[in-house]
């Protein structure tokens, strides 16, 4: 299995790593990746995987079929130049993972501030939203915004725990999205918590602080269907 180094911290910008495989498809499987794989609505994180002097493009980051291992996908020319055992430098491109960190945290409080079961999601550059299971009930882009600069401001502690998987069917209502559900299988979920404002199950990467997101503005509030609403966010600088 690859060994989530993102998970232990965020803000790891670059590590070391052995190649263990490389695909067919042109991906490159290493021990140990800092790239956050795609997936709950949060774009693979692009980057450069350095072998020597050789700079390799890593285009987008993806889970394996069976979800054991970390794919960089480099192309196949690229990954033809690597193999097994090779010792290589990842770096992330900085900037944009964290813009996404800072918008997915904020689609945390935004799930807050509309307390609704959540039926799917998308985070992007500097951008983001939620679709939620809720009537035409007058929603307004500004309150919402302030109410979200306002839990932003509160400068919260951002951290993780994990329970068993027996402890989250005992709260049920841990889980706001109905869509996607969190992973299971390896006994245990993870937990994103901020502080005093929200719990609930994610595996994305998020800031420390709720005042490190900045300034939010919702940019639009659009009809998806009979009871669903699309709230879109976006980070105002």
């Amino acid at each position: 299995m690859t060994t989530l180094l993102f998970r232990d911290d965020a803000y790891a910008q670059t590590c070391q790593a052995k190649v263990v495989s490389v695909t067919p498809e042109g991906g490159v499987i290493l021990d140990q990746t800092i790239c956050y794989a795609q997936g709950g609505g949060q774009p693979g994180d692009v980057g450069t995987i350095r072998h020597e002097s050789d700079d390799l493009a890593i285009t987008n980051t993806v889970y394996s079929s069976d979800r054991t291992q970390i794919v960089h996908l480099v192309g196949t020319d690229a990954a033809a130049r690597l193999k097994p055992g090779d010792t290589v430098d990842v770096s992330l491109d900085w900037p944009r993972r964290l813009k996404r960190m800072r918008v997915h945290t904020a689609l945390h409080l935004l799930s807050v501030v509309l307390p609704y079961p959540v039926t799917g999601g998308a985070i992007g550059d500097g951008d983001g939203r939620l679709d939620f299971d809720i009537p035409d009930a007058g929603l307004d882009k500004a309150e919402i915004t302030d109410k979200l600069n306002a839990l932003i401001a509160r400068d919260a502690p951002v951290t993780e725990r994990w329970i068993t998987d027996e402890e989250l069917d005992a709260n049920p209502g841990l889980v706001k999205t109905m869509s996607v559900k969190p992973p299971r299988g390896s006994g245990r979920v993870r937990l994103v918590e901020i502080e005093g404002i929200d719990l609930q199950p994610c595996g994305g990467t998020h800031v420390r602080r709720t005042g490190e997101i900045g300034t939010v503005a919702v940019t639009d509030i659009e009809k998806k269907g009979k009871q669903n609403r699309r709230v879109r966010l976006s980070l105002v600088d």
